[in-house]
Order: C-alpha cells, then sequence, then structure tokens
C-alpha cells in the first residue's frame, strides 16, 4: 500500500514507508491561549485530517498515532470522557472519508474498557475502510507498549501449554509476529510533538531501530512545514541496524 502523491520536493529525499507520532501539548497549547483543555484537545483532533492529506502526498505508506495510552485513564475523569466523545465522534465522521480517499483504518489497544458505543464505532469505522488499498492509518487507543509485548508473549504461552508450538521455537520473530502491527511495515520513524522527549511506552517492541525527531511546536500546530523537516531530518540519517556502512569501515581501518 502506498499514499500516492506528486511532491517533487520529496521525490529525490528518502521517504520512511512508516511513521508514528505521539500527538503530544493539547493543552500546553490551550492554556498559553486562556482556553480550556477541552479547546486543545477538539483542535488536536482537526490535525489529523490534514496530517493524514499531507502524508498522502509524501508518499508514506502507514500513519500511526498514539491517541490514548494505558496510563491516560488516570486523567480526571471528565477529560477522559471528553477525549472518548471526540474519539468517537472523529471515527463516524470521518469513516467514509477516508473509504474515498482508499485508506484503511485500524485501531490498536485494548477495546474492554471503552463504551459499547465507542467499540461499535471503531468496529464499524474499521470494516467502512477495510477495503482501503491507498494507505493505513493506525490508530492506538488504551495502547501500551509494555501491554503489547506482554499480550505477544501470552499468546506464545498458550500455543506451548497447548502443545501446537515446541518451546524451543520461541524467538525473536516468533515473538515479532504475535505483536501489534506485524503485518505494517516497520516504523521508520517516531515523531513526538511538545518538546517531550521519550516515548512514553509507545511501541516498545516496533521502536527498536526506528529513528527519532522531537519538536518543540504543540500538537494543534503541527503542519506541514514540521512534518517536513521532520522527514528532511529522517532524510538525512545514517540507518546501519548496529552495523558499519562502508564510510565507516573504511574509516575504522585507516
Amino acid at each position: 500500500m502506498c499514499f500516492v502523491g506528486s511532491e517533487t520536493a520529496m521525490a529525490t529525499m528518502t521517504t520512511p514507508r512508516h511513521v508514528a507520532i505521539i500527538m503530544d501539548g493539547n493543552g500546553r497549547w490551550a492554556a498559553q491561549r486562556g482556553l480550556s483543555p477541552s479547546a486543545g484537545h477538539k483542535a488536536g483532533v482537526e490535525r489529523i485530517r490534514d496530517l493524514l492529506e499531507a502524508c498522502k502526498h509524501r508518499r508514506i505508506e502507514v500513519l500511526t498515532l498514539f491517541a490514548f495510552s494505558n496510563e491516560n485513564w488516570q486523567r480526571p475523569s471528565t477529560e477522559v470522557k471528553l477525549l472518548m466523545g471526540l474519539f468517537q465522534a472523529y471515527l463516524r465522521r470521518e469513516a467514509k472519508r477516508m473509504r474515498e480517499q482508499g485508506v484503511c483504518l485500524r485501531v490498536i489497544g485494548r477495546r474492554d474498557r471503552f463504551s459499547s458505543s465507542l467499540r461499535r464505532a471503531i468496529e464499524e469505522a474499521e470494516a467502512i475502510t477495510a477495503a482501503g488499498t491507498d494507505g493505513s492509518l493506525v490508530i492506538a487507543a488504551d495502547y501500551g507498549g509494555q501491554w503489547d509485548i506482554t499480550c505477544a508473549a501470552s499468546a506464545l504461552a498458550k500455543e506451548v501449554a497447548a502443545g501446537r508450538r515446541p518451546l524451543a521455537s520461541i524467538d525473536e520473530t516468533a515473538l515479532a509476529a504475535k505483536m501489534q502491527l506485524a503485518d505494517l511495515p516497520p516504523v521508520d520513524l517516531l515523531i513526538r510533538s511538545s518538546g517531550e522527549q521519550r516515548i512514553s511506552n509507545f511501541l516498545l517492541w516496533q521502536l527498536a531501530y526506528s529513528e527519532l525527531f522531537f519538536t518543540d511546536t504543540l500538537w494543534p500546530d503541527f503542519d506541514q512545514q514540521v512534518l517536513d523537516s521532520a522527514l528532511a531530518a529522517y532524510g538525512c540519517r545514517n540507518r546501519r541496524y548496529g552495523g558499519r556502512n562502508d564510510e565507516c569501515s573504511q574509516t575504522a581501518s585507516s
């Protein structure tokens, strides 16, 4: 799957296939403007549509967004209720648009703590967009990287206990196959907005060799220019995956 576009400025640079973003800074954006946190979250949701379109024109195949973590349940109940409502409204509003654009939507994370109406909205949105072949939007909601790894390990343990898998067959490849996003390209680039420089339990396994880009831009202000800055930085990175490139090898031997 590939977002098809014609951005000549991006055509000559290395483009990541899979970009993941920690959308951070909604509350601070609202506070700077004397607004309620709800205004920040609403503004943040609106950025997703523009970002998805920007990725489409830059030939990014998969966009994964960290919308709500396992730990976010600790926030005030009024804020959690607002976030759940915004999530449900987004799914209801944008599913048909994504289908028209050929985008396949997937939601990863726990669902048992969501309301029945939100679970239904997720299922309907995924069904509506299931035939999309022009890119994938992944929304991580009630997700945590530690939870993801634990679930994968548990699934393998159950197979061993049931006699469907020998213990000796469990290795990195087997575990990776049980992880969320196992069927999608590896995450090439992680972007976090708002100036924080941590990954906050997001895609711990999948980010093992990802490039990281941190920006001070608060999420509601995140635009195509910031995205292009991240992509330009990515294009300059030397991804060796633990090995050496020819230049490094020559330097070391001289």
